[in-house]
């Protein structure tokens, strides 16, 4: 057994050694404390108080702390600061879960991905009116105003043409934080809204649904907005916010309005139409517009018309002229349809369905920037077979006109009265049975009133009985005969054949006249048609010398409608019929200074897209 004195001495070595090792980050320095380790435990064992012997730890007392007369131990100033913070976060962590709680009132909603049918009703806007009082309800709208007051949130909902006025109030129920997020919801977002109706004391005037209002509990986001749009749907809504411009009917018109009135061009509101259909007076224009179309279709099913669906891609020009908008079609030249003209004729005279008609897209290459004029428009055509005179067509047309004119009146007289607030115009007026005059007659008024300055100025001159009546002689006959006979709707027939299609029908008294007939709405043409040639060897005929409009047709040409031809060499009803150009129609009876706002995307010279 090793003496005190040696063990010193290993120690002491062994100890340098463990110094060095370390020193040097050596991996042996391990083993090397743990027989430091051995050794100070042998020399322990023989003198327990040497310097070099593992010492005992004396436990330390843990000190008593003072006490509260409540048994709670005294806290120092650090444990109290300490304390306090853990409280304030424990506080802050409810109020966070209260809120969430209570956000099940307002919020971003999931997105509606058809996960789930939950049964909810929604209420449509426009059915809230005092007989709701006190209903509850469900509503999905625009936001098209909000604004923060006090304690209270108002907004307006809007849905089509109809607006609703919403509030919401702060209470125990509805926090301060949903009336701030409501109010920092972006205008024309889609949103979802659950509340009560409530009849109002004093007629809301600024929404449509005027003697209620809507109590909102419940409001969350289903389709967030932009919070910077193009333009303001509130602003494009304003009487006298139309910017006229160079391509509108009687500019002139346009009054000066209030210098606070927003002013949204024509050209801003087609570029982003998505947002210029939202107005009250866009809304009611497209409206009325389907509504034409649905009256055409109506009258001439009860009048046993048959619809077709005739081609838009054809070999050869409709009409035989060069206004047509031309394409490759396998590797051979094809063109757009101008018209079903050829296919009516085909399917009433010769197909045997007698009475046809079509709505459908027409297309004309024409560089006609102007208030009225569309390179592609929809087309309401008609074509029928007849017994003895084209007059039996003429009857139907007048008949057909007066049952839109009518249907309209009833059916959207709401609709009629938004557009008059933004394009104030007098109530189209038409006679029953419809005015006709012959051409010549037409020509007689022209020739028989003397020219103003103004008159000159817009281009107005003598009338050539043989030549088509100018754009200027066509609207001030539209004067002269309203100033004659009342109406804003009228019709002329026998026109010079010079002016007319090949497919026109010669007149039996005249050879320089035609049976063939324009209609007009408040001075503007928005029909044109005529007996159809029947006869195979007439057809020809016309084509190889006037032609379309007075210009000889080609061989080539001819050859391209060569299955329309043949259709007549087995047998053919006579028959007659005209084209309709649906977005005038709605134009000039509404009386709006330009056709692209009749259409839902127009199309023009300078317009592809949107």
């Amino acid at each position: 057994m090793s003496s005190i004195e040696e063990l010193c001495t290993q120690h002491q070595a062994q100890g340098a050694l463990v110094a060095e090792l370390k020193k040097t980050k050596d991996a042996g320095v391990k083993d090397a404390v743990a027989q430091l380790i051995a050794i100070k435990k042998a020399i322990t064992a023989l003198q327990p108080d040497h310097e070099y012997a593992i010492k005992k730890k004396e436990k330390k007392k843990k000190k008593v702390k003072a006490t509260n007369p409540d048994g709670t131990p005294v806290l120092s100033k650090k444990e109290l600061r300490v304390q306090a913070k853990q409280l304030a976060a424990r506080k802050k962590a409810q109020e966070t879960a209260d809120k969430m709680a209570n956000a099940t009132n307002y919020g971003d909603a999931p997105l509606v991905q058809s996960q789930e049918i939950t049964g909810r009703q929604w209420t449509r806007l426009e059915k809230a009116d005092a007989t709701t009082n006190g209903k509850k309800v469900l509503m999905r709208a625009r936001l098209h105003t909000v604004r923060l007051q006090a304690k209270n949130c108002f907004l307006v909902l809007r849905q089509g043409v109809s607006t609703l006025q919403g509030i919401v109030t702060q209470s125990g129920e509805i926090p301060k934080e949903m009336l701030k997020f409501i109010a920092g919801t972006p205008v024309e977002s889609v949103i979802d809204v659950l509340g009560i109706l409530k009849a109002v004391e004093s007629p809301i005037t600024s929404c449509t649904q005027s003697d209620i209002e809507l109590h909102i509990t419940s409001f969350h986001i289903i389709s967030k907005a932009e919070s910077v749009i193009p333009f303001s749907v509130v602003s494009a809504s304003a009487p006298g916010s139309y910017m006229y411009g160079e391509t509108d009917n009687d500019s002139s018109v346009e009054t000066k309005s209030d210098a606070s009135v927003v002013k949204v061009g024509l050209p801003l509101r087609l570029d982003h139409r998505w947002i210029d259909m939202r107005t009250p007076c866009s809304q009611s224009i497209l409206r009325i517009n389907t509504g034409v179309s649905n009256l055409f279709r109506t009258f001439l099913y009860d009048q046993g018309f048959v619809e077709i669906h005739s081609p838009k891609l054809n070999s050869g020009a409709s009409e035989g002229g060069a206004n047509c908008f031309t394409l490759k079609y396998f590797g051979e030249d094809a063109c757009l349809a101008q018209s079903p003209q050829l296919f009516k004729q085909m399917t009433a005279g010769c197909g045997g369905l007698e009475r046809v008609f079509e709505v459908g897209p027409v297309f004309r290459a024409e560089d006609s920037n102007t208030h009225r004029h569309l390179c592609e428009f929809t087309g309401l055509d008609l074509e029928m077979s007849i017994n003895e005179h084209y007059y039996e067509c003429l009857e139907l047309f007048s008949n057909l006109f007066i049952h839109i004119f009518e249907g309209l009146n009833i059916k959207y007289s709401n609709e009629i009265n938004e557009i008059n607030k933004m394009f104030p115009q007098e109530p189209f007026k038409f006679l029953n049975p419809s005015l006709r005059l012959s051409y010549a007659e037409g020509c007689q008024l022209l020739n028989d009133y003397t020219l103003t300055e103004s008159d000159i100025t817009r281009g107005c001159t003598a009338q050539d009985p043989d030549e088509d009546l100018s754009t200027p002689n066509e609207k001030l006959l539209g004067r002269i005969v309203k100033a004659k006979y009342d109406t804003d709707f009228f019709m002329m027939d026998e026109y010079p054949l010079k002016i007319r299609p090949f497919y026109t029908m010669p007149s039996p008294t005249n050879p320089k006249l035609s049976n063939s007939y324009d209609f007009f709405m408040r001075g503007e043409e928005i029909l044109s048609g005529a007996q159809r040639v029947h006869d195979v060897e007439l057809l020809l005929k016309r084509m190889r010398t006037d032609g379309a409009h007075g210009e000889p047709m080609g061989e080539d040409a001819i050859e391209s409608v060569k299955g329309y031809i043949d259709s007549f060499r087995h047998g053919s009803l006579p028959h007659a019929g005209g084209g309709v150009g649906l977005e005038r129609v709605v134009m000039l009876f509404l009386g709006l200074p330009n056709i692209r706002l009749a259409s839902f995307f127009p199309r023009d010279p300078k317009r592809l897209a949107p």
